[in-house]
């Protein structure tokens, strides 16, 4: 009787064990990568941006949780059609951005169009209700992430400008955390630190805002 007990004992922990582990794998996660590096403006490396965030992902311990969606040479049209086929959890955006708070997009011929920070705002309404964080690695893209969670539960902004490298090992440390399951505050907190642990000292730049009422500390990206 008593090894029965014991026996059942045994399930029931490895039982809880498994639901426990099972709470913690993220939901699928789907990241829409949005370039744009026009050509009358300075050249970025976009595509090690990119290289780096996915390699980190592949490293993650939920890797297969998490899809990675990309387009180049972005233009304003599109945002839209682009959101719409990939049903994106995370939008990120990864090219210039002005001083007034607005991003640089492409014209058909490859110059800089303007687009305002109330424009992006209202696509991130319109476009889909699953859309969790919008990510502005983009100069001078604050008031981009302020205005965009009256819309999304987070956003990350710049409050200046960004170098390339420190764009790079930012978006990937984020992204890689992301990937462990950790929640949005720790992810954000992880890719200051790993900036910091580079020696590029430009941990201030990136900010997280939040929806109102929610916590970045206890939610995860893909719930």
């Amino acid at each position: 009787l008593e090894a029965s007990i014991q026996q059942q004992g045994e399930m029931q922990a490895q039982m809880q064990m498994e639901i426990e582990r099972l709470k913690a794998v993220p939901e699928k996660i789907s990241v829409l990568f949005l370039a744009a590096n026009p050509i009358d403006t300075p050249a970025l490396r976009l595509d090690e941006e990119a290289r780096a965030i996915q390699e980190r992902i592949r490293l993650s311990e939920y890797r297969d949780s998490v899809v990675f969606e990309s387009r180049w040479a972005t233009r304003s049209s599109d945002i839209l059609q682009a959101i719409n086929e990939t049903n994106p959890t995370i939008v990120h955006f990864s090219g210039h951005g002005a001083q007034s708070g607005e991003l640089a997009l492409l014209n058909p011929d490859g110059t800089t169009k303007i687009v305002s920070k109330e424009a992006i705002s209202m696509a991130m309404s319109t476009a889909s209700d699953t859309i969790r964080l919008v990510v502005f690695n983009a100069c001078f893209s604050e008031a981009q992430a302020q205005s965009v969670v009256d819309y999304v539960d987070a956003a990350i902004g710049m409050t200046t400008s960004i170098g390339d490298e420190a764009a790079c090992v930012f978006a990937s440390q984020l992204y890689s955390a992301i990937g462990f399951g950790l929640s949005l505050q720790t992810a954000f907190r992880q890719a200051i630190a790993q900036l910091m642990l580079e020696g590029i000292k430009e941990e201030n730049t990136p900010k997280l805002y939040v929806k109102n009422g929610l916590r970045s500390e206890e939610r995860r990206v893909g719930k």
